[in-house]
């Protein structure tokens, strides 16, 4: 245990520093302020962990990270050993401590009468003094198995695989269709949230340890799924929920009313100092985002910095409360209203509020024509009559979420078969029927965060690995039917 009257003398919650608005807009660097993590700070929140007897913030994690075991080793300042416990469960915390929700800290013991431990910036803190201290470093497997796997996707869970079962010994070779590796944590997650250098260091020791990346390759077009299961002995799929949820309004086909994706793929590219043709931007364009959830507010925070004249967002959900409900008791996840640092940067966020047309001039739109929305008997939302009104709009960016992968190409190739979510059928194991062949994170689970797509990337090289050899040493956090806590 770290402290064992911590959190009885330390009660607040304390998280570093990010940049001032006025100064974070200019550029697209990470908001958190580049200064060292506060060494005082750090000791006072680890000293917060409870020592709980039963430390439900394992649960609250997909991935089953040990949290008050780094808590205890940062409190004591032994960064090293902090670093081999949070890399124990997770390959990647340099992400998760960035843009992870932080499910754990919902479960956390002492969040049932204080603000819960900071357990995602004390998880930062330590993974960033391991990389700055040279304690990240490739893990070479000791032997070759002579089995191979193509990992099929770059994103977190393709990326996670791909790493375990390199560890243990297999050839694997990472096939992503961009031009770089990364999948969403490079295309998708704007560089303020997540700096690229963040993932270029882990992609580099991913290299040194052996892993393959294929890049500019799609598989299904460039390369046949069939022709790729007979080259390798097993193939992972992770190739996330892409297909975007759309919005079919009249006026849907107007210029100037865009997915949410392609508009920060585009932002994200041209932030690391490459052109983009034809460019989506927000100059000077009454933006509205449809949408409140994470891509929503990455929408805000990037129109924002293009120089947006102004910034509308909006959900047909009601504003959820700001503190826990009494149906989301301790220890679900709570749905509690909270503001990213998109939001605080500036813009209008609308509740209840639902999209009845585009409407505009010379085939672009300039307009939207909205209402506020209300629940009908049957639970549906409708709009409230006489509430109908118009909102500027030269640039609207529908951010509703993924219906499910792109995977027309794998039915047809390789007769896989999709669930009722749309996402690809698979069972406990993440195999899926046609032998060999395992989905990981987002194409088998739906929509879903970058920490659960790290688990099933985990659990499914386990079961690929047992697949592989008859047995396997790799941890395997979840099955893929587990249901979490609240998410």
């Amino acid at each position: 245990m770290a402290d064992p009257t911590g959190f009885l003398k330390v009660r607040q919650r304390e998280l570093p520093l990010d940049r001032p608005v006025s100064l974070r807009l200019l550029d697209f660097k990470e908001v958190r302020a580049e200064l060292p993590h506060d060494d005082v700070m750090v000791h006072r929140q680890a000293g917060r962990c409870m020592d709980c007897g039963v430390p439900f913030c394992h649960r609250g994690c997909p991935l089953g990270n040990l949290i008050p075991e780094w808590n205890d080793l940062a409190w004591r300042g032994d960064w090293g050993a902090a670093a081999e416990r949070l890399h124990a469960t997770n390959n990647f915390p340099e992400f998760t401590g960035r843009v992870c929700p932080a499910l754990c800290e919902g479960s956390c013991v002492l969040g049932i009468s204080q603000p819960p431990v900071t357990i995602e910036s004390i998880e930062l803190a330590v993974i960033d003094r391991a990389f700055a201290n040279g304690l990240v470093k490739p893990e070479i497997p000791q032997r070759a198995t002579g089995l191979t796997v193509a990992v099929v996707g770059s994103g977190p869970a393709g990326l996670a695989a791909a790493q375990q079962l390199t560890r243990v010994g297999h050839t694997v070779a990472v096939y992503e269709r961009a031009d770089r590796p990364g999948g969403l944590l490079r295309y998708g997650i704007p560089d303020f949230k997540l700096g690229k250098h963040h993932v270029d260091l882990r992609l580099s020791q991913m290299q040194a340890e052996g892993t393959r990346f294929r890049t500019g390759v799609e598989i299904g077009r460039d390369i046949s799924w069939e022709d790729l299961r007979q080259r390798y002995d097993a193939v992972v799929v992770a190739i996330g929920s892409t297909v975007p949820r759309d919005l079919p309004l009249a006026g849907r086909e107007l210029a100037g009313v865009h997915f949410a994706k392609p508009y920060l793929e585009q932002a994200n590219v041209v932030a690391s100092g490459r052109m983009v043709a034809g460019q989506v931007s927000a100059k000077d364009k009454h933006v509205i985002v449809i949408g409140g959830g994470d891509t929503g507010s990455d929408c805000v925070g990037t129109a924002l910095r293009q120089g947006a004249r102004s910034v509308t967002s909006f959900e047909i959900m009601p504003q959820p409360p700001t503190e826990r409900p009494p149906h989301q008791p301790w220890p679900v996840y709570p749905q509690v209203f909270k503001t990213s640092s998109s939001h605080q940067e500036g813009g209008q966020r609308l509740y209840e509020v639902t999209s009845l047309a585009f409407a505009g001039r010379a085939g672009r739109v300039e307009s939207i024509q909205v209402a506020d929305a209300a629940r009908d008997a049957s639970g549906r939302f409708e709009p409230v009559p006489g509430s109908e009104r118009e909102l500027p709009a030269d640039l609207v960016l529908i951010a509703m979420g993924f219906t499910g992968p792109e995977a027309m190409s794998l039915v047809e190739q390789l007769g896989l078969e999709l669930g009722p979510r749309g996402t690809l059928a698979r069972d406990a194991a993440y195999a899926t029927a046609r032998d060999g062949v395992f989905v990981a994170g987002d194409a088998g689970r739906g929509q879903s965060l970058v920490v659960w797509a790290i688990a099933e990337g985990r659990a499914a090289a386990a079961a690929v690995d047992a697949y592989l050899q008859g047995s396997t040493e790799l941890p395997s956090p979840i099955r893929a039917t587990e249901a979490p806590i609240g998410l």
